[in-house]
């Protein structure tokens, strides 16, 4: 069934891409885009975005790892024909369906646009982009002008707010400055 609401496209979380069928019976195979692929097992039904923008709800009739990738056998594609419809889609689930993280981790998405303030109310600007490199991930926070990387740590984030999108943050001396 078509999605029509464009508000409740906007809370559809990716957590697959559809790469091309496998084999002859409907299946396809898909790049994984979540940190817990084991949902896939638990998951009823999910809304497919084709590439033209169409999204639906389909129900999910089995699902299994493999090499890495998912294997997804949706109800009412039953041959190779009709799984090449899916080639390129997207694999979606709902903000309510989303895995719950422990405390003080986050989704990438979330963090994005929150805005960084110092604990004097000072701001520092925008979050763009989470990289992921070493103990600690680091926020890359622009003001406008410049990219600062603030490590996302409990004794730098003081408080990470993200249904105000906002971040307080305790810099060390000369941070910004590098």
């Amino acid at each position: 069934m078509p999605v029509a609401a464009e508000d409740a496209q906007a809370e559809l979380i990716s957590i697959a891409r559809i790469a091309r069928p496998q084999g002859r019976h409907g299946e396809v195979i898909a790049d994984l885009l979540t940190d817990f692929p084991d949902r896939f097992a638990k998951l009823p039904a999910a809304h497919v975005k084709r590439a033209n923008g169409e999204v639906s709800l389909l129900t999910l009739e089995r699902a299994r790892l493999h090499k890495g990738r998912v294997v997804l056998k949706f109800a009412g594609y039953d041959s190779i024909n009709q799984a090449e419809e899916l080639r390129n889609a997207q694999v979606l689930v709902t903000r309510t369906e989303l895995v719950r993280l422990p405390a003080d981790t986050y989704y990438d998405f979330d963090l994005l646009d929150c805005e960084v303030v110092t604990t004097d109310g000072r701001r520092i600007g925008q979050v763009k982009n989470v990289q992921r490199y070493g103990a600690a991930p680091l926020l890359g926070v622009h003001d406008g002008e410049r990219e600062h990387l603030i490590p996302l740590a409990t004794s730098i984030c003081l408080d990470v707010d993200i249904a105000q999108k906002r971040i307080i943050v305790a810099l060390p001396d000369g941070l910004l400055d590098l």
